[in-house]
């Protein structure tokens, strides 16, 4: 477990990165620059990410706490499941979209693991929450109250609808599609996918 310091280091080492992120894209988040920035050894900053897509799925993570948090100030106010788990979806691709760079790091650690992450079965927790209308979490301390079975078939649509937005997230990357094209594919795909959620 983590003292409170190295949580604190951390979490700087993460926000350096981002903001390095932010200016110049990942390619700007080298780890010497992202050490020195943080005022961390380099050594220092290999033990808490060994790899530079160690460092960019945290930054991404930090983006999903974000994300959980808007929803939770402002919960989709859709009446059905697939319009409230479209909504969560078009706000995280918005988000993204911000930094390209970061949403392409997001797809390749989810499509090719490129780095031990939690993040696909955070992002269909976040929607199983949200098309359940289970109660959403204030953030990353408080937790969904029990966590869904992930075997049963509703949660498994979800899924599947998680795993047509990265498609589409992919697509729009390569500018095969725009923000419009994919909220109308994401509304085809999630009406019959979470009809009985």
């Amino acid at each position: 477990m983590r003292s409170r310091s190295q949580n604190q280091r951390r979490k700087r080492i993460v926000q350096t990165a981002a903001a390095l992120a932010l200016r110049g894209g990942v390619e700007a988040m080298q780890m010497r620059a992202v050490a020195e920035r943080a005022g961390v050894a380099l050594g220092t900053l290999y033990r808490y990410f060994p790899s530079k897509m160690d460092l960019v799925v945290a930054v991404v993570t930090e983006e999903l706490d974000l994300l959980e948090s808007s929803i939770g100030r402002r919960p989709p106010t859709a009446e059905t499941a697939a319009g409230r788990a479209v909504d969560v979806l078009m706000r995280a691709t918005r988000g993204l979209m911000r930094e390209p760079e970061l949403a392409d790091a997001l797809v390749r650690s989810l499509i090719m693991s490129e780095a031990k992450t939690e993040l696909g079965a955070r992002i269909t927790d976040l929607l199983w929450r949200v098309a359940t209308g289970a109660a959403l979490s204030g953030g990353q301390d408080a937790g969904p109250a029990e966590p869904p079975d992930r075997t049963d078939a509703a949660y498994v649509r979800v899924a599947s609808l998680a795993s047509v937005w990265i498609f589409e997230l992919l697509e729009l990357l390569k500018g095969d599609r725009d923000l419009d094209e994919v909220q109308r594919r994401m509304e085809i795909a999630a009406e019959p996918l979470l009809a009985h959620c």
